[in-house]
This record gives C-alpha cells, structure tokens and sequence, in this order.
C-alpha cells in the first residue's frame, strides 16, 4: 500500500507495524517524519515474529529545471520602463519547488511593432503568463519571451473589481463585473 503522507502524520500502531526509515514512534503511534510516499515492507519468510515495517521515502520526481525552449507559467511580479520581472511557478505541466526568476525584456512583448509597446499596457503585477524560455540569462533570472501568438497573459484581475476577467481581442481583457476593458498582451489559449 502507498500513500502520501506529512510529518507528524499517524501512519498505523506499533503492535501492527516497526518503524522504518522516514518514520517515528510517539506513544503507541508510528508516525512520519518527512513528506513522502509511505510504504508498507512485508515481513520475510524467515523472520521470527517480526512485523510489517513502515517506511515513508521522498518523491524522486526531479525538480524541474527550465531550460531555452521551454513553456513556463510565470507571475508577473514587478514592472520597470523596460522590464517586467516574474516568478517561474511551473515548467511546462509541471510545478516547480523552488523559486525561478524570469525577466520579460521590452523588446521580447511581441514579434511586431516592437518600437511602439509599453510595458504597462502588455502586462501587471499579479498576472499569470505563459512564455518560452529564450536563454539562462544573467546570474539571478532567466530571459522569458511572449512574442508568439500562445504566449502572454493567461489569467488577470481587473483593477476595479478585483475578479478574473475576460480576453476579447490579442490585446485587449474585459471585466465581467463592470464592464471597464484593459490592455494586456494576451494569450491565444
């Protein structure tokens, strides 16, 4: 039997089960000691009175690592005249453990009319977009592009009403709630 469990969690009695690695006794408990599979080892054959034992193991899905190419879901977190700086929240479908930086320059908004996009009208702290990896970047994040017809903001807030609004253009979201339409670089979903 294999299930997830977390720290603390009570996984069976100790008159039914030995602890294993990953595993604790408090008081008549045998508990997890990390987030991880459980896994319950059958006794052997040759063992004298011996129970099950309990062992709880860390998931080996690596951490996904984005690399050039790759489609990443990000939130936008901050905006500069030329920049808009995001978290990476997943690669491809999946979601990432540790916190990647990704940079959106101006110039990587779209594929056409580069000289005349602003930054504020294409995205806004909070959005959720979906762009490709272009590069590694510098040290701290990596160079995230939006110049495809698939990429660009996926989920936003209106700013009146504080609710998920709608895309009804490339460029352009609407507000359920009160109607207002705001610009945003939007994503052929």
């Amino acid at each position: 039997m294999t299930e997830t469990c977390t720290p603390g969690q009570r996984l069976g009695l100790v008159t039914e089960f030995e602890p294993g690695a990953g595993t604790y006794v408090a008081g008549s408990f045998v508990c997890a000691s990390l987030v991880g599979i459980q896994r319950t080892v059958p006794v052997e054959e040759t063992a004298d009175k011996r129970l099950p034992r309990l062992e709880v193991s860390r998931s080996t899905r690596p951490d996904p690592v984005p690399s050039p190419g790759d489609v990443v879901t990000a939130r936008i977190t901050r905006l500069t005249p030329r920049l808009a700086l995001a978290d990476i929240l997943c690669v491809g479908e999946h979601p990432c453990a540790q916190r990647y930086s990704g940079v959106v320059r101006i110039q990587d908004v779209r594929a056409t009319e580069i000289d005349s996009v602003r930054l504020p009208a294409a995205f806004r702290p909070g959005d959720l977009i979906r762009a490709e990896v272009l590069s590694l970047g510098d040290a701290r994040s990596y160079f995230l592009t939006t110049a495809k017809n698939e990429l660009g903001v996926v989920y936003a807030k209106s700013i009146a009403a504080g609710v998920p609004m709608v895309p009804l253009s490339w460029q352009e979201m609407q507000c359920p709630t009160t109607q207002s339409v705001e610009s945003r670089k939007v994503a052929r979903v």
